[in-house]
């Protein structure tokens, strides 16, 4: 029976994952970072407001088709050498290993603020096993394929960090962090074999021990984020439904101001209709928006801020409105439609 190779089910996975955003709105050539969020992208207020597990799915994200193509046809081309290197086990280690550290430096190098994504963080990990391998077992290898392969190695990871720290929008923290991960689980990792000497155990002690001070030294140099995601998405969540709300309202609006011009509607009837429908839901939605806990650093903070200006504008409007037309005042009237439509509309 063949043995199950992770690699590939890595790579459907990958594959998977960006058909299914795909399919739920995110664009083929850029997905958005709205997108990219809610499916579980590294971003530092919503990571270290206890979604830690950002750290794991953001490897599966990719932000458009070339994205994922380049990181998958890298995954292929040196995940079945690594794999069978070490093993499909410790492979898996060395992956998600690489991945998460590498995830955990971009939080550091970005102060937070970066909404990232992708696999090439856990595929520079790959990487810097296969030249570990290489640089342990260079006794057991043809001195001409120990250089090819060894500097070929060197040389892609090489200038896909020089690349990417000439191409904007590229998280090249990952990409180093997963790198230098990936070289220290290598020799930690490495396993012997019949014919093979593996590397000295004081190796792979100096490597293990290294590796938990780097990810100690990582995780002190976290800045504090910006603002609580929490909040956050509770702001965002109330606008949804002020939104709604105002919608609603509007319409109500409308139509009373329709059926008042038709015989048979009394000013009184309209105005108590007007002060029910549509005062006393706009005086309850400025409410519950002044009751928000309104951090400045969010930033829904200025949209929340603007809605509540358009709220009490409505609210005050609608309220001259009911009082103009129970004092039969046609210029009190008037007045309070001018204000109504000076208050413009939410957006």
């Amino acid at each position: 029976m063949p043995q199950l190779r992770l690699t590939p089910l890595l790579i459907a996975a990958n594959v998977l994952i960006f058909a299914a955003m795909l399919l739920n709105g995110a664009s083929l050539w850029h997905a958005q970072n709205t997108i990219q969020l809610a499916w579980g992208a590294n971003f530092g207020p919503a990571t270290q407001d206890g979604e830690w597990w950002r750290l794991g799915s953001a490897l599966f994200l990719h932000f458009g088709i070339l994205h994922l193509l380049l990181n998958m046809a890298a995954l292929w081309d040196v995940g079945q050498w690594v794999e069978r290197m070490y093993g499909t086990l410790r492979f898996a280690v060395i992956y998600l290993t690489a991945g998460l550290t590498g995830n955990l430096l971009s939080l550091v190098a970005n102060a937070g603020a970066a909404v990232s994504g992708g696999a090439s963080g856990a595929i520079f990990g790959i990487y810097g096993a296969l030249l570990s391998y290489l640089w342990l077992e260079r006794s057991s290898i043809h001195p001409g394929e120990f250089r090819w392969l060894f500097w070929a190695a060197m040389g892609f990871s090489g200038a896909t960090i020089i690349f990417g720290l000439l191409v904007p929008g590229i998280d090249n923290a990952a990409h180093v962090g997963g790198w230098i991960a990936g070289v220290l689980m290598g020799v930690l990792l490495i396993r012997s074999e019949p014919g093979i000497v593996a590397g000295p155990q004081l190796g792979r002690w100096v490597s293990g021990l290294f590796f938990l001070f780097l990810v100690a030294v990582i995780v002190g140099q976290i800045p504090k984020p910006a603002y609580r995601w929490s909040e956050e998405k509770q702001i965002r969540g109330e606008v949804f439904e002020f939104l709604q709300e105002d919608a609603a309202i509007t319409r109500n609006w409308d139509n009373l101001l329709w059926q008042g011009g038709k015989k048979g509607v009394s000013a009184d009837e309209l105005a108590d209709a007007i002060e029910r429908m549509v005062a006393e839901r706009y005086d309850q939605s400025f409410e519950e928006l002044l009751a928000l806990p309104i951090d400045g650093n969010l930033p829904s903070a200025p949209t929340v801020e603007h809605l509540k200006l358009y709220a009490e504008q409505r609210r005050d409007a609608s309220r001259a409105m009911v009082e103009g037309l129970r004092a039969r005042d046609k210029t009190k009237i008037k007045k309070a439609l001018d204000q109504a439509r000076q208050s413009g509309k939410v957006n």
